[in-house]
């Protein structure tokens, strides 16, 4: 589940300006006053409510190179207009949300469930002993298996609210709970986020269509731990370019998770993924980035996809989510008056892949990986 995006300098210090306040053991977040997609962040959900005002406010100043983004410009248009054209679909509309599904009383539940407002950011980086890694992969192994089972009802047809029961069913048979379902008031039990909507989608009465391509972010709290993974999906007959940005997103991942192992520094994530990812000319999103997930949903250490000179070093024992978002076209993002539902501001394309992951001396153990689909 994306985390929100800290703001600095391109040198690495800390700035003003509207935003999270990031220090070295402290992530502090809140909704802006602006509505508009360029003032509002978002850590694995929007957040809202006074309760969220920063310590420290930052600003992200950032050099554009108008040459290079001027090239993969032309790449990214060259390859849309080739043997395959590709044809945007009408744009998103809202349809029928149904209410909310009942957890039974003997499941065990995350706290934040005392409040409908969105929890702050814990700055604690979760680091666990033999039992809490027993204890992630068993939760990362049941998000795995729940994604993958997800996936197989992916048709034209099909409604994302009837994937939302799906997915719900499943975790409450296996005595976990849907981690999204009441994190900060969202109502649903899986996040299911289709073309050009980046992320945190909420499942309602659209029905799938040909063509279209769905990202379906399953997280589960499992004897007392989070799992959190996402893959994106395609239905029926997907267009070439599409297929394509599914792919090199998959890849962009696949290449985060390699440079992973303890002492490594978090920085060299962003600059593998953005490299990948600017041979094909596709769009780094840079709002919505990684966290740290364990006992706690969402915490420190903050994962950035894009370049950046973040602080901080892998850990061993260490447990965090990388989870990239690519586009077609644009990065900037959109939200919907439900707060949550995040598209692209022209409209392009998004897809997005996800793991949790366990940093070990050597690498990094990927904890929502299942072994028994090949999806």
């Amino acid at each position: 589940m994306e985390a929100l995006r800290p703001a600095m300098n391109h040198g690495g210090d800390v700035s003003h300006g509207h935003g999270l306040g990031l220090s070295s053991s402290l992530l502090h977040a809140r909704q802006l006053s602006s509505s508009s997609s360029k003032s509002t962040l978002f850590t694995g959900f929007p957040l809202h409510g006074k309760e969220f005002r920063p310590r420290q406010q930052l600003l992200v100043y950032a050099k554009r190179l108008s040459g290079l983004e001027e090239a993969l410009r032309i790449r990214r248009e060259r390859e849309l207009q080739g043997t395959e054209k590709f044809r945007r679909p009408p744009p998103l509309r809202r349809g029928k949300v149904s209410p909310r599904l009942p957890v039974p009383d003997h499941i065990p539940k995350p706290p934040y469930l005392d409040s409908n407002i969105l929890p702050e950011i814990s700055s604690e980086f979760q680091i666990h002993d033999a039992e809490g890694i027993a204890r992630m992969r068993a939760a990362g192994e049941l998000a795995a298996r729940v994604l993958n089972y997800a996936g197989t009802l992916v048709r034209p047809s099909v409604t994302t609210d009837e994937i939302d029961k799906a997915v719900h069913q499943m975790i409450i048979e296996a005595g976990a709970y849907p981690s999204p379902l009441g994190y900060g008031g969202f109502p649903k039990s899986v996040c299911t986020s289709v073309n050009e909507c980046m992320c945190h989608g909420i499942p309602d009465s659209r029905q799938l269509q040909n063509g279209d391509i769905i990202n379906i972010d399953v997280t589960v709290y499992l004897n007392g731990y989070h799992g959190d993974t996402s893959r994106t999906f395609l239905c029926g007959d997907v267009s070439g370019p599409l297929k394509r940005l599914v792919q090199i997103t998959e890849e962009c991942l696949e290449k985060g998770i390699a440079v992973c192992k303890d002492g490594t520094g978090f920085k060299k994530i962003g600059k593998r993924i953005s490299e990948h990812a600017e041979k094909y000319g596709y769009g780094v999103v840079e709002r919505f980035v990684g966290h740290g997930v364990g006992t706690v949903f969402h915490s420190e250490p903050i994962i950035f996809h894009h370049r950046n000179d973040g602080p901080g070093v892998m850990v061993e024992g260490q447990t965090f989510t990388i989870e990239p978002i690519l586009t077609l076209g644009g990065i900037e993002c959109t939200t919907w008056p439900d707060n949550w539902t995040t598209l692209t501001s022209d409209g392009s394309p998004a897809a997005q892949f996800e793991h949790t992951i366990l940093i070990t001396r050597t690498g990094a153990e990927i904890l929502t990986k299942c072994e028994e689909s090949n999806l």
